[in-house]
This record gives C-alpha cells, structure tokens and sequence, in this order.
C-alpha cells in the first residue's frame, strides 16, 4: 500500500535526521510520528494518537501547538534531545498540492535561544574540541550572547589541561573531530561529571583552517590572524562555526568578540580545586547557595549575575587589572550614594545581551524591543551619574558607555507601550509613526474620516440636505435619501433597497470604499509585521554598539556587588604585588561564617612565602577548624585575584599563578580507581604541574592505605613540595601524621602550626584558633564521642588505644638512622621472617584456596 504524500514528505526529512526528534508543522501544530511521537508522548506527557498513512497500520502520532511549542522544545532539549523544526515554506492558500516543508532551525543543548535556555544567570555554551596528535584545540561559544573564547595546549598533560578548562566553562554542548571514547579520561570526565550532550566524529567540520569569511568585521584582523596561524586553533573555531551555522541555518555574525587566550592568562585551577572549593556551586547540592558565587552575587541584572562568574572561575594574574578593579570597588564602597542610585537603575536592566542575540537571529517580538527600550531608558542617568568618577575603571566606562539614544527613540516613536506577544496580529505600531497604518485603522474603525467627507460633498452635489452615508452588515456602505428628496437623486446612484419612508443607494465609490474595508485588516497586520521587520532589522544592525553598552552595564553591576559585599560583610581591600608573600591578617571564610548564625567566626592569620615559610604543617583533631582555615586562605586568595575585596583585617597577596587543593576523598568506580589511587592521582598532577608561585592546599595526604605507607608519602609529599630545588611552592599541609612535626628544623621552609583544643576530662571544645607549634595528639577518640557513637564503643577504644601505646606499637622508626634509598621497603616494615616464607611459596602451584591462606 502506497505512502501518502505528506507521509512520504515526512519519511525523507525524517530520513536527514535519524537521531533528532522531528517537529513537523501542519497547519496550528507540529505533529510527531513513529518513534519520535513515542518518545514525545513518555517525555512531555501528551496524549499517543494515530494518523492514517497510507499503510495497513496507522503511524503512531501526537503533536503539540505551534504557537506554544518552545516550551516543549526546551523540556526535550534539556533531557537531552535534538529537535528539529520542519516548517511550511510557502503559504498553504496559494500552495499548489503539497505544501513546501523543510527544516529551518535545529535546536541542541548548546544552541537553544530564548526562554529555552537553562538559566538567566549563567552562559550557555557549546564546546568545539580538536585533537590533533600531541596537540588539542578548544573553543568556546554562548550563542545567546556572542561571547566566544578559545585556546590550545601541546604536549604532555594536555588532556588534563582540556578537562580543566571545559570544567571552567562547563559547556552543555560538545562537538569533536574524533571519537571521545579514543581518550577515555575525556570522555569519562564529558559523560560521568560534566554530563555534556556530545556529538563526536565530525572530521569534515575540522577541515578548514579559514576563520576571516566566518568571523566577519566583528573579529578584529590582528585577532584572525593569530587563529589562523594556529591551524589547529583554527580548525576549531571553524568547526564550532559550521555546526552553528548547520543548527540555526544562517551564518553566524553574532560574535561580540573572540577571546584567544593562552595559560598564564588566568589563574589556574584544576576540576578538583574548583569543586573542593566550591566556587560557583556547592559538592552536594549543586547549588549557588553555599559557594562562593552565592556569597559575592549581589547583581541585579542577568548580565551581571554571568559576568561575575566568570570573572570567579578565571581570575586575573595581571596586578594593574586586578587593581582598576579593586579601586573602581573601593570608590563604589566609599560612596554609598552613588552605588545606591547605580544599583536602583540597574533593578531596571533587562538582559540586554540575549535580547540582542534575538533581535539578531531574528526571533525578537515586539515585547523584546520595548525591553531594550526599558534599558536603554536608564542610560542618560548611569551616565550621568559616573560622569564625575575618580577610579581609571569606572572613568573608562563612563566613556565606553553609548546611550544609544537613536534606538530608543526609533523602539519609542514607533512601538506601542503595551504589545502583543505575537507579531503577526497587528496592534505593534504606534499611531502616527507611518501614514498608511493610520489610514487603514482608520478604515478599520468605520472608515468615519472618509464616510463624513463623502456625506458632506454628496449633500452639496445633490442638495438633500438630510442625505446619510450609513451602513449595516447585510448591504455594506449605503446612501440613504428620504422618499421625499428621491427626485433629486443622481443618475449615477444604484438603487439598493426601498423602505417605507426613505430609499437607500450605492455608487461605485461606496463599493470601492466597502473592498478597502473588508481587506484592511489582513493589508494592516501585514503592513505592520513588515513595518516591525524592518524596526528589528535596523536595531540589529548595531548590534557591536549594544553589546558594548551590554558588557559596559554587566561590569557596572559587578563592582557594585562585589562593594556592596565588601560593605555588608565587612571586607578589605588586598594590597596586590608581585612578591611571593600572602600575609593575611585575621582572615574568615567568606562562606561558612555567612553560614553561622548564633556562633562567632574565629578569624586567624596566615603567612606564606617562598622563603623560610613556605610550607604549614597543620596539625589539631577532625572538625577542629584545619580544612576551613586552608580552604579560607585559597579563597581569599582567589577573590583578591578576581577584584575583590577580601574577608580580613589586613592582607597582602603576592599574586599566584596555579591554585591546586587536595581535599577530602571519594572512590571513582567508573574507572574502578580506589580512594587511594584517587588521591595520588590528584596529588601526582598537582606535583607535577605547580610551580613556586603556585599555593597548594593538601588535606590528609596518604591516609588511604596503611600508617607506615601513608606516613612516608605524606612526608616525600612535604618535602617536594618545600625544596626549593624540586618545587617550593607555597603549601599549607594538614595531617594526622604527627611525626611530620619533626620535619620543623630540619627540613628547610617548613613550619608548624596547630589548631587550639581545650580538653575538660573527657569533654574537648574546638577554639579554631591556629598558633604556631605541632600538637601529639589527634582527640579522634573524643571526635567519636561527640558524634555520637555508643559509650561502650568509646570505652573499649580508650582502652585498646592505651594497650597499644603502652607497647609502642605505633612508633616512627628512628630518624637518625633513614633508609639511604629516601623510602620505606617492604623488608624493613614487616621483618625478615615474612621475606624468607615468601621465597619458599611457588606461586605456580599454589590453588586459589592456599594463595588466600597464605595472604
């Protein structure tokens, strides 16, 4: 049995696009068949129906409205499907047969537009990845805002180097020139921890190696000319390009600017540190609240709220940046009028930037440019108000900030205040913005202008003084003359009707104003939609002009959140340089002292080097405050870094390249690695990729296996990350490893400090105060208890504890007599008895059963 026509149509759309969900327009809907209507049905939760076509069983359907179907989209799109929109091509009242369809957008994770897209305050970008050999390419890209940025790595670590920055800009999207699973670490890290859509294998999207046709007149020549000398660089930014371009169905033009950046040109830090430290997102909830970013976000615009995360996730390493930053932050937080009257009109700003990006692809409505016109209303008066300030920051932006004042007064003169939300139903253009809307609104209205001129002329023409120009739905636009006057009637008035008291004519003017009537209400929705094209198309036309202003505004509302921060949490400013010192006085943890509600923070001091304090053994029991303390010196750290004023009394922080913390532990059973190899794993790429500039934060080193083993790393650990000659960053090293005190005097940069416990019998109370000195004892017994474990427990582990210490099981080896080969062998730890057992033991014939009794 023969397909049907549409069905057919259908089937060879459907064939370009096996692995997206088709959304197929007839008429008011888009109708999915088949598998696509099955999946639709379980995920949106429509009703399954059926359709006839053309074979013995009718093909499974079901359909959503076309007028409401982005939102449909988005809740597909974010469960992770493509979906492609198929529409009608041609009008369906003048279609000859079948109506034209074909595909005009294809929506991704990473290229949804508008209210599709996942949240308002953070970027929603799709990743390009090219690895070519030794080398790798990345390039990133917000469509919804232009911004784009992109970067290589060469040689060894360079994966790793790839996964910190996609844990950075943590894309939804991701497209590759080569299978993710030939590198298994990146494809463990895209599908277990970034959760990205991922679509690999595009080897014909990474062929060209020419950005400029691409990129256009947005992308300065210097910035081109640079991507074009990396071809792997440029291979990827062509790629990202071209797959846009497939997706959306245009070229994409809308790039604000393109970013190329290097290492070094940002602080570094790896996924570990960003996730121990909770930055934009806490470990458990991945939430805002909690982190960082929740702590500092005091924005009031959608732009603002991205722009600070970024400036979170890539802190600067350059101390004239990071100090206009700073000063502009100080002048806000000195004059508390002028944030306050910033922050008022910034509550105003809409999200000026995606706004752009709509009117730019196209799928603006009215309402969207009355938004940009409630924006730009704000301008005069930001302007205005920095006009007369001192920091080089807010003078810059005072200068860079163009009020645009051409497009609010096109938006304002030819807008309505109050527009419909969909273009094409008319009531968009003011009155008296364009004279042929006028006239056929007023036509609409009754045609009252014209039916009175004409009444008036045809009663000095005939004489009949009382002669009416009426109309009714049955005849239209009549003439009616009292029975009376009927001889005076013209010859070339047609007789309509006759009444009893009156006749009622028609002439050839009366008709033509009756067609002009009934067609003026599809001439003026069409009039107006094509009035509005043009209004949206010239707005679009300055898009480099808006999304400086955008980004002018974004910045405006960062510096004012971070001073209103630095009011309300009684932060100061850091004194920035490039010395190798962080001198922090009465430093607090920005987030968990937010957290504490009836209970004082404690703050403490914190000072490193590269010279005599380069290295903080910190001893003290579980809960007692170690953790918080390093975590609260690598924050400050990185605030100061980003702009920000810090939570301290006093600070000076020598600006450091790479931020690296090893905190806490977990297995990670997609790759079967245990909580030990996990750690050292972690600990090897910070060994290997910190430098002296860089400040390490290392939590428990080598807990994870036995005591001797776990002693012995976290000392070769220290001792690397001290020498100067290996390494000598700054590092704070919290242990349980009280034998690692020794290492103060003899091991150059090292320094011990302890947090303060007060012992009342068997009670303890945390002080959290961190003083110089080493400390012998752990309270994990006293922990215990106050966690709540049974009082029998307890007991019986006092006990045990004491038998053990009273024959000095638990004893470091002699330090005066270290193994020459600077490790611990498996001889000296166990005895000469278990190496001779093990030379009589023939591994060859030995059943299943001996070998575990052996072991």
């Amino acid at each position: 049995m023969a397909k049907t026509p549409m069905m057919e149509q259908y089937l060879a759309i459907k064939a370009q696009y096996p692995d997206s969900i088709l959304f197929y327009r007839l008429g008011d809907f888009y109708e999915m068949f088949f598998e696509d209507a099955k999946t639709a049905s379980r995920e949106l939760e429509l009703t399954l129906t059926g359709r006839d076509c053309g074979e013995a069983e009718r093909a499974p359907m079901c359909g959503v409205p076309f007028h409401s179907a982005e939102g449909y989209i988005g809740k597909l799109v974010n469960r992770g499907y493509k979906v492609v929109i198929c529409e009608q091509v041609e009008d369906p009242a003048t279609a000859k047969g079948l109506v034209k369809r074909d595909v005009v957008r294809i929506v991704t994770p990473g290229t949804v537009m508008g209210d599709n897209l996942p949240s308002e305050s953070k970027n929603n970008y799709l990743a390009s990845i090219c690895i070519d050999g030794g080398a790798i390419a990345v390039a990133f890209c917000d469509i919804s805002t232009g911004d784009m940025s992109a970067t290589s790595f060469e040689g060894a670590g360079c994966v790793d180097r790839l996964i910190n920055e996609l844990g950075a800009y943590a894309p939804a999207e991701v497209i590759m020139n080569i299978p993710r699973y030939d590198v298994p670490s990146l494809s463990i890290f895209l599908d277990d921890r970034l959760h990205a859509f991922v679509t690999d294998s595009l080897k014909d999207h990474y062929t060209s190696v020419t950005v400029s046709d691409k990129l256009g007149t947005r992308v300065s020549p210097d910035i081109i000319s640079r991507i074009e000398e990396t071809k792997i660089i440029a291979r990827t930014v062509s790629a990202l390009l071209t797959y846009i371009a497939d997706t959306q169905k245009t070229e994409f033009s809308y790039v604000k600017s393109l970013n190329l950046y290097s290492e070094g040109q940002f602080l570094e830090m790896d996924v570990s540190t960003r996730r121990n430290l909770e930055l934009v997102e806490t470990m458990r909830s991945k939430e805002k609240r909690g982190s960082l970013l929740g702590v500092l976000d005091r924005t009031h615009t959608s732009m603002g709220a991205r722009l600070l995360r970024k400036w979170i996730e890539q802190p600067l390493v350059n101390t004239y940046y990071i100090e206009r930053r700073l000063n502009a932050v100080e002048e806000l937080t000195r004059d508390e009028i002028l944030r306050g009257e910033l922050t008022e009109l910034l509550r105003s700003v809409l999200d000026l930037e995606r706004l752009t990006g709509k009117l730019v692809y196209g799928t603006a409505n009215s309402r969207d440019l009355v938004a940009v016109a409630t924006t730009l209303a704000q301008l005069p008066r930001i302007r205005e108000l920095i006009c007369e300030a001192k920091s080089d920051e807010l003078s810059d932006i005072y200068h860079e900030l163009d009020e645009l004042g051409d497009i609010y007064g096109l938006i304002r003169c030819s807008i309505v205040d109050e527009p419909p939300f969909s273009v094409r139903e008319g009531g968009i253009i003011k009155d008296g913005f364009h004279s042929e809307v006028d006239r056929l609104r007023e036509l609409l209205s009754g045609g009252t202008g014209r039916l009175a001129a004409i009444e008036s002329r045809e009663r000095e023409r005939t004489g009949i003084a009382k002669l009416k120009v009426s109309y009714n739905k049955v005849f239209g636009y009549y003439i009616e003359v009292s029975r009376v006057n009927a001889h005076l009637v013209p010859d070339d008035y047609i007789r309509k009707q006759t009444l009893t008291n009156s006749e009622r004519y028609i002439t050839p003017e009366l008709k033509e104003l009756e067609g002009e009537v009934l067609s003026a209400k599809d001439r003026l929705v069409a009039l107006e939609y094509q009035l509005f094209t043009e209004i949206r198309c010239r707005v679009a036309d300055q898009v480099a002009r808006v999304q400086e202003t955008a980004r002018v505004l974004a910045e405006t509302d960062v510096l004012c959140s971070f001073a209103y921060s630095a009011e309300k949490n009684r932060y100061v400013c850091p004194e920035m340089d490039l010395s190798d010192v962080i001198d922090i006085k009465e430093g607090r943890h920005p987030v968990v002292e937010q957290m504490l509600r009836d209970s004082y923070f404690v703050p403490n001091d914190a000072y490193l080097d590269c010279g005599e304090h380069r290295a903080h053994v910190i001893t003290g029991p579980n809960m007692a405050g170690k953790s918080t303390y390093m975590r609260q010196v690598a924050l400050i750290v990185i605030m100061a870094q980003c702009g920000s004023f810090v939570p301290a009394a006093d600070a000076r922080i020598g600006i450091c390249d790479k931020v690296f913390t090893r905190v806490g532990a977990s297995d990670d059973l997609s790759t079967g690695r245990s909580t030990f190899m996990v750690e050292m794993n972690e600990v090897a790429e910070i060994l290997k990729n910190a430098t002296s500039r860089s400040l390490l934060i290392l939590d428990e080193i080598g807990r994870g296996t036995s005591t001797y083993d776990g002693m012995a790393i976290a000392r070769a650990v220290l001792e690397h990350a001290a020498s100067k000659k290996l390494l000598g960053a700054k590092t704070l090293f919290a242990t349980h490893y009280h034998e690692l005190c020794d290492m103060e005097g003899s091991v150059s940069g090292v320094r011990n400090y302890s947090v303060v416990v007060k012992k009342n019998g068997d009670e303890i109370v945390f002080i959290k105060k961190i003083v110089p000195g080493g400390v012998q004892k752990s309270y994990g017994i006293e922990v215990a208890g106050l966690a709540g474990l049974p009082e029998s427990v307890i007991r019986r582990a006092k006990k045990i504890l004491r038998e053990i210490e009273s024959e000095g099981h638990v004893q470091e080896k002699p330090r005066s007599q270290p193994d020459p080969l600077g490790q611990i062998t498996l001889g000296g730890m166990a005895g000469g008895d278990i190496i001779e057992e093990l030379k009589t033991i023939d591994p060859n014939v030995l059943t299943p059963i001996e070998a575990m009794g052996k072991l």
